[in-house]
């Protein structure tokens, strides 16, 4: 059966959110990560299609949505409520990555009633900016004389378990060069944008409160939200549990897609 992918612009917020959306059932809400787009979780819309209603937004700042020069974590929580009331969707299930799922633990602690099952994805509970902008200061020196391009090819490099196929990470270069194809590449000042959205950012006081079934997927190998920010975070949740890819670093949908995709089903149909 041909799957049902649909793309559209939705005016919420005071900005336009592109949206993917793709099939039908119980709605799954995916939030991406800082610098990338919808489109990178391509094969998990598609895959889940065949069971849930699928809602992939460009997150603001983001892919084909609108590009504020600043913006909050707070904004990203606005966008995603007015979208699900634009959708009419009263409640559903989360799932976000990296910085994704900062997104979700805020929107879910502004509105758990809207929030129905959590899937947190490379996650940590706080930080004093994106994760990404983390690990690039601390190798300032190495990098200075690096273009942004170059910096973000360096960190992508190091995203992976040490026996992630050259394979994905070609597809990894792949899909970045797509973006500058396109004409969707963020600027330098587009991407210091999107990290001052999660300035400062800090749940552990508020988690213990949440209680909404969570799971957590952490890649073993990951360097910009190691296991241990997943393992704090499930200790914080009431109803919280916790899965570490044995050959993941931060892309573990790339790296074991199917396990990834696996272990979601498994959890949602809980």
């Amino acid at each position: 059966m041909a799957l049902d992918l649909s793309e559209q612009l939705r005016y919420v917020n005071g900005i336009d959110l592109h949206i993917t959306e793709a099939g039908s059932g119980e709605p799954l809400l995916m939030l991406h990560g800082v610098t990338v787009d919808a489109t990178a979780q391509r094969y998990e819309i598609e895959t889940l299609a065949d069971s849930y209603r699928v809602i992939a937004p460009d997150l603001r700042g983001h892919g084909r949505s609108t590009r504020p020069t600043a913006f909050t974590l707070r904004d990203h929580v606005d966008d995603m409520i007015a979208l699900l009331d634009a959708l009419g969707i009263a409640r559903t299930a989360v799932l976000g990555v990296s910085m994704g799922s900062y997104v979700a633990q805020a929107l879910a602690l502004a509105v758990p009633q809207r929030v129905q099952k959590m899937i947190l994805v490379v996650a940590t509970s706080h930080g004093t900016t994106s994760s990404s902008a983390r690990v690039l200061a601390e190798h300032a020196d190495e990098l200075r004389d690096l273009s942004r391009e170059e910096q973000q090819q360096w960190l992508s490099a190091r995203m992976f378990a040490p026996e992630t196929p050259e394979s994905v990470r070609q597809e990894v270069r792949d899909w970045f060069i797509s973006r500058h194809d396109l004409g969707l590449a963020m600027s330098a000042e587009q991407i210091e944008a999107a990290n001052n959205a999660v300035l400062g950012f800090d749940f552990r006081a508020e988690l213990p409160a949440l209680d909404i079934p969570t799971l957590l997927i952490s890649g073993r190998h990951d360097i910009l939200n190691p296991p241990a920010e997943g393992e704090r975070i499930a200790g914080l949740l009431p109803s919280a549990q916790i899965e570490v890819f044995e050959h993941s670093g931060h892309l573990p949908s790339l790296e074991e897609p199917q396990h990834y995709v696996a272990s979601i089903r498994t959890f949602l149909a809980e």
